[in-house]
């Protein structure tokens, strides 16, 4: 059970790192609109994007990891609690919704990359709704786990 709960903690804390991703990289989309012309800090806010993107994708990739571990680990861990079978239907609706907030995130990476090679983004209104998304797909993913509600 010692190893479940460490393989659980550093789980939780790769999603923490990839949803701080997540939720930065629209907010430097925003910064990018709203640089004021000034090619600086807009060389600035592009590496940062670059550097952030990769960031998110590593934590992701070893979130995906340790989630696949505890998921599945039942079946070569000892004393390992099994995440198949019934009563496990929130978890199929909770990758579904990390599967949502992982294209937004790419998505995101999209846009950043038309940037670099000089394409334009939307308003800043519309970038301002599109970063208050992931945090909607993560309430709903926080309460599926806590609840368990099937």
């Amino acid at each position: 059970m010692q190893s479940y709960l460490w393989i659980k903690s550093v789980h939780i804390v790769l999603v923490m790192a990839w949803v701080a991703a997540a939720f930065y990289l629209p907010r430097i989309l925003i910064n990018i609109v709203e640089d004021g012309g000034n090619a600086a800090v807009r060389e600035r806010l592009l590496l940062m994007g670059r550097r952030l993107y990769r960031f998110g994708h590593v934590m992701f990739g070893l979130a995906v990891v340790a989630g696949l571990v505890l998921w599945l680990g039942y079946r070569v861990v000892p004393d390992f609690p099994t995440m198949v079978g019934p009563g496990t239907g929130w978890m199929h609706a909770k990758l579904l919704l990390v599967a949502v907030m992982f294209a937004l995130y790419i998505l995101d990476g999209r846009a950043l990359k038309g940037v670099v090679k000089g394409g334009t983004l939307p308003s800043t209104k519309a970038l301002r709704i599109r970063n208050e998304l992931p945090v909607f797909v993560l309430l709903a993913i926080v309460w599926l786990v806590l609840a368990k509600p099937f």
